[in-house]
């Protein structure tokens, strides 16, 4: 069998990084990274960039390289990542915090309210039940983080733990100090309000938590295949039928609902923060499904039904 030749490229200086002679013309992107990783150890797989040109798409791992638009001599640029961590070790980081955060102020641990103030406990039942849903939420996240989620791609830049901490982490703080002072307000309109808003939001975390485990049905384990996501018997799934990240939409519903039991400013930010980047995503995921599949439903929105 006649072999093929790699040549890798520093994308932005041109510079001549590696040589590999001998290579299969079956071995995948994956498989010549691991032998570039060989000759340049500080640049392990998941690191790496390699293109066909210096300023287009990276190249799939899964790609195979007789498949690509190169002659015997195949020339791929590099480009480094920078430095990678996990998606499990950034998802149960950015989700713990919260949690834990959330607690401090539910506690009233010294330092924050004042010291008449330590260890005590609110009289307002809003204010429990508003710990519970928290809690619960992130417990969820942290769960699904572990078993249910598998991911396409293993790591994500360092950089982005801190700036996705920042967020969590911060905004946790924020609300809690509000929604757990000794001077909260309960919802205007008491009771109704908060038994109006927990049921949006427990209907919310359901439905979220069936979408990601169909969508965790639909790749195999240690699979990158994709495929079109259709509602099952599970009725929360039937909202597959009108927008195409339904995991989003009950999202944000939850922070709605949690925004309208507590009558908290900042969690209302929150949750337009979140929908307005959930909106991003959403709409990027929609793009590429049209892309993939001819056949994609045409009725669907991105994240919400018949508008957005």
């Amino acid at each position: 069998m006649k072999h093929s030749e790699v040549e890798i490229l520093d994308a932005k200086t041109r510079e001549k990084l590696c040589f590999l002679d001998k290579v299969e013309p079956q071995a995948t992107i994956a498989e010549i990274k691991n032998l570039f990783t060989k000759t340049h150890p500080q640049w392990y797989p998941a690191r790496q960039s390699l293109r066909l040109d210096p300023k287009g798409k990276s190249l799939k791992d899964e790609d195979i390289l007789q498949k690509l638009p190169v002659g015997t001599t195949a020339t791929l640029y590099f480009r480094d990542l920078g430095a990678q961590i996990s998606w499990v070790t950034v998802f149960l980081t950015e989700y713990a915090g919260p949690l834990f955060i959330y607690l401090l102020f539910y506690f009233r641990v010294p330092f924050i309210y004042g010291h008449k103030y330590d260890f005590t406990s609110s009289r307002h039942t809003v204010v429990h039940l508003a710990c519970i849903c928290h809690s619960f939420h992130y417990i969820k996240r942290l769960l699904e983080t572990l078993f249910v989620h598998r991911f396409s791609h293993g790591t994500m830049p360092l950089r982005n733990i801190f700036k996705n901490c920042t967020y969590y982490w911060g905004f946790a703080a924020w609300m809690a100090y509000y929604i757990n002072h000794p001077l909260y307000t309960p919802p205007t309109y008491g009771a109704q309000q908060v038994k109006l808003a927990l049921a949006i939001f427990v209907i919310c975390q359901l439905g979220n938590f069936s979408i990601h485990m169909a969508l965790r049905d639909l790749r195999p384990a240690g699979s990158k295949t994709r495929k079109i996501p259709y509602p099952t018997k599970n009725p929360f799934t039937w909202l597959f039928l009108l927008v195409s990240c339904p995991n989003y939409t009950y999202e944000v519903g939850s922070w709605i609902g949690f925004a309208i039991m507590t009558q908290c400013v900042p969690v209302a930010l929150f949750s337009l923060v979140g929908f307005t980047q959930m909106t991003i995503w959403a709409k990027g995921k929609h793009r590429s499904y049209l892309k993939e599949f001819r056949d994609y439903p045409p009725l669907r929105m991105p994240i919400i039904p018949f508008l957005l």
